[in-house]
């Protein structure tokens, strides 16, 4: 997936134009495009026949999660978010307002839960959060209570993916951000991997932005992401 981590449609709208035009992406749709320019954004994407990911973190009280996300339904997006440590009654709100919100004959989108943001790191979690359970404990009970829920999978580290799948089931989705291409800075990223790396670990979806929204040839460094994705040793 492409993280379209723009501020504004006309800046979506540069880049996809370097891609072919009856090239069909899987795009993930953050906060930052969504609140600058609402549900527009996602039918815009829609239109042109672009798989979204639509990635708002949902976290508040459960009938509030369950309100929202029925709304958010009607947009047709194929994947969308919560945030595990909304607990499991939010989450299990989440996927009845989600079947709810979704239109008669369509399929229901897929509903993942954040477990520990990639930018967190151990150290930050025990002492800003007062979580005193290892970072792999934290992530794979959040996985856990996910499943207990009726989601289908988590968005995670890479490096927790076999821990999550082994205490869940083998088709529970992990999606994985905190990618990186060989030799590409990691930035604010804490826990990253290459593409190659996470199809090896068992990562189901990988997420990248930057290295391929701020390349010099996007399209080229799609295609490169996407043959490390796939190389087989």
């Amino acid at each position: 997936m492409i993280a379209l981590d723009f501020p504004s449609k006309n800046e979506v709208v540069n880049f996809l134009a370097k891609f072919p035009a009856d090239k069909h992406l899987f795009v993930k749709i953050g906060m930052e495009i969504f609140y600058q320019e609402g549900p527009e954004i996602v039918k815009y994407m829609k239109n042109l026949g672009h798989a979204i990911f639509l990635d708002l973190k949902l976290h508040d009280i459960p009938h509030t999660v369950k309100s929202a996300i029925r709304c958010l339904a009607r947009l047709g997006v194929d994947m969308i978010n919560v945030h595990a440590a909304g607990g499991i009654e939010m989450m299990t709100k989440a996927r009845l307002g989600l079947i709810e919100g979704t239109s008669a004959g369509r399929e229901i989108p897929k509903l993942i839960a954040v477990t520990q943001l990639t930018s967190i790191n151990e150290k930050r979690m025990k002492k800003e959060q007062l979580v005193s359970a290892s970072l792999e404990e934290s992530v794979v009970n959040y996985a856990q209570n996910t499943q207990k829920a009726g989601l289908d999978g988590v968005v995670c580290s890479a490096f927790e993916v076999k821990k999550i799948k082994a205490s869940t089931s083998s088709d529970f989705i992990c999606l994985t951000p905190g990618i990186r291409p060989e030799g590409f800075a990691i930035e604010d990223q804490k826990r990253v991997v290459t593409p190659n790396k996470a199809r090896e670990i068992g990562s189901d979806y990988i997420v990248i932005g930057r290295p391929i929204t701020q390349a010099k040839n996007p399209y080229k460094a799609y295609q490169k992401v996407k043959e490390e994705w796939n190389y087989r040793s």
